[in-house]
């Protein structure tokens, strides 16, 4: 697509190297780093502060604005352009804005906001990652669905992305579970319901514990007997880890989500040995009370404990034995762990640790930390067996849903499936809008209000794109975008829809460099409020053939845009609703 912000740059890097007859200096790309988009959009579209010009020129900024407003404004890009004070305002042409933006949905299509920055360069995803024979709970949303948002925009932006759930199937827990199962467990309740029926046996295993901390010496036992291959508790680990995998992808099912591998902890239990040579040979380990460590002091960190006094890994060892095995197998140019911010220091003494080791790619281990969630009566504990079960959550949204389509009759073919697509959608869409670093407390009221900027708001306002291009009559595919009268999308209203078009492939890179998904949630809300306005002041369907082809391509373009930005949340954009 024509980049209007390059073409500015290139005219006002003209007229100042005119100017300033070549002394200021400043190359296009200097230039096009200046440029601003106003907040208030009766100040132009874009904007050029000129106090940089002033030693050169030597002349006041505001002088200096006027010359140059007074050198582009011929441009055929622009509609005005004047100067205000030390700025200057720069109005672009409305038409050829509408032309650029529309004719380059028409061609993209799906594949609007796409572009080929990370082209031959491979991007690591590391998301969800639940623990085996534990709750997929309302706490390992965040995760989730960001990993999968991440992983999108990094396809999106060009990269080959690789989705890996490092599932936590491995450690002391899996002692604890087994522990239980043999002293309270029976195989038939497991069958029957998997996880509910480990987490209780979970739950006692710390209650029983407090009165009895032997229990704890017994699971430290037994997991070693797991990390050294003893057949019955191999057998019992891996029966766990099976009937845990099939309710997780039940769930992520719902959620239309899936992996290119689920290579988790255990899978790393045999490149442990090499890892720890390693740390030896490279005169990093040290012994502490019998544990093995490595000392980071100096660096401002506690110790990074590598492995414990009877020989058992951790999961730093664990991380560090991962990250060489990716960087042998995948050759990343990114390594994104999408992992709460409670691990803040876990990753930090991981990454130090793989610097000492003297591996430069350390620095592209990116650990993308979030927020982290906690219910109205208090946080969320697994020991406690206080938690709300992700499928519950979903489930309850999809009910809800169903309830608001019965009641007010909405036009839909099949209640079931739209029921399905909003609700799941307005819970992802919740999580993806909330910045990723914010805490905040799950509330049912405020994750299935169907009011506001909310997930089913910006799918009713796709089904509304297209109701009204069903409603036209207008084959669509032989719009020809070269024929369109784009006077007809001079109003305010569908300029700033425009506008907002023609912003979304910049803020697809945006999301994806801060590693923000929720730059596109709100982007995606502004074009699904910029387009209602369009629709109530406008009148689409006129009798005017040509108003009306104008005003139909941009209301395509809009229903596009909108489905590519949930589709990038990895959610359903219904076409009737």
């Amino acid at each position: 697509m024509k980049n209007i912000r390059k073409e500015i740059a290139q005219l006002l890097a003209e007229a100042v190297d005119k100017l300033s007859q070549g002394a200021a200096g400043l190359s296009a790309e200097d230039i096009e780093s200046l440029i601003e988009i106003p907040g208030d959009a009766s100040l132009g579209d874009y904007a050029f502060p000129c106090f940089r010009l002033a030693k050169a020129l030597r002349k006041n900024p505001a002088m200096i604005a006027a010359d140059v407003a007074a050198e582009i404004s011929e441009s055929p890009v622009f509609e005005k352009v004047q100067n205000v004070n030390a700025y200057v305002n720069m109005f672009v042409s409305k038409a050829e804005l509408a032309q650029i933006t529309l004719s380059e949905v028409k061609s993209a299509g799906d594949r609007f906001g796409f572009c080929n920055k990370g082209e031959g360069k491979t991007v690591i995803v590391e998301y969800s990652s639940p623990n085996i024979a534990k709750p997929f709970h309302i706490g390992h949303i965040r995760t989730t669905v960001i990993g999968n948002s991440l992983y999108k925009l990094y396809d999106a932006v060009g990269y080959k992305t690789v989705r890996i759930n490092h599932l936590g199937d491995y450690g002391t827990q899996f002692g604890k579970m087994i522990v239980a199962y043999r002293l309270w467990g029976n195989e038939e309740d497991v069958r029957r319901e998997p996880i509910k029926t480990l987490l209780s046996y979970y739950v006692k295993f710390h209650e029983e514990a407090k009165e009895h901390p032997e229990l704890e010496d017994q699971a430290r036992e037994i997991f070693a007997r797991l990390e050294h291959g003893e057949p019955e508790e191999v057998k019992l680990w891996q029966w766990f880890r099976e009937e845990s995998l099939r309710e997780f992808n039940r769930v992520y099912d719902m959620m239309g989500i899936s992996f290119d591998s689920y290579a988790g902890e255990s899978f790393y239990s045999d490149k442990m040995p090499a890892v720890l040579q390693e740390l030896k040979d490279k005169g990093l380990l040290k012994e502490s009370q019998g544990a093995q460590i490595v000392d980071l002091e100096e660096y401002g960190m506690s110790p990074a404990l590598i492995t414990k006094s009877d020989g058992s890994s951790l999961y730093i060892t664990r991380d560090i034995a991962a990250a060489i095995y990716r960087k042998k197998t995948y050759d990343f140019y990114k390594n994104l762990y999408v992992v709460a911010s409670q691990q803040n220091l876990h990753f930090a003494q991981w990454k130090k640790v793989l610097e000492l080791m003297g591996y430069e790619w350390a620095r592209d281990c990116i650990h993308i930390p979030f927020g982290m969630v906690s219910l109205e009566e208090g946080t969320l504990s697994t020991r406690k067996g206080r938690v709300v079960f992700l499928e519950d959550v979903l489930n309850k949204a999809v009910e809800k849903t169903k309830e608001i389509i019965m009641e007010k009759n909405v036009n839909t073919e099949n209640a079931d499936e739209t029921a399905k697509i909003v609700g799941i959608g307005a819970v992802m869409f919740q999580e993806l809008s909330v910045t990723r670093n914010k805490d905040y407390t799950f509330k049912w009221d405020e994750v299935l209000n169907f009011d506001g900027e909310t997930g089913p708001y910006v799918q009713y306002t796709h089904a509304r794109a297209a109701s009204v291009l069903r409603n036209s009559g207008i084959d669509l595919a032989k719009l020809d975008p070269e024929a369109i009268d784009y006077s007809w999308l001079t109003s305010d209203t569908a300029f700033e829809l425009i506008k907002l078009l023609y912003r979304y492939p910049d803020v697809v890179l945006d999301a994806a460099e801060k590693y923000e998904p929720s730059v596109v949630t709100r982007h995606v809300v502004d074009i699904a409020q910029a387009f209602n306005k369009f629709y109530h002041d406008e009148h689409i369907l006129t009798d005017n053939e040509a108003e009306k082809q104008a005003k139909l391509l941009l209301t395509a373009a809009a229903k596009q845009t909108i489905r590519n930005g949930l589709d990038l949340l990895g959610i359903k954009a219904p076409e009737k609703m």
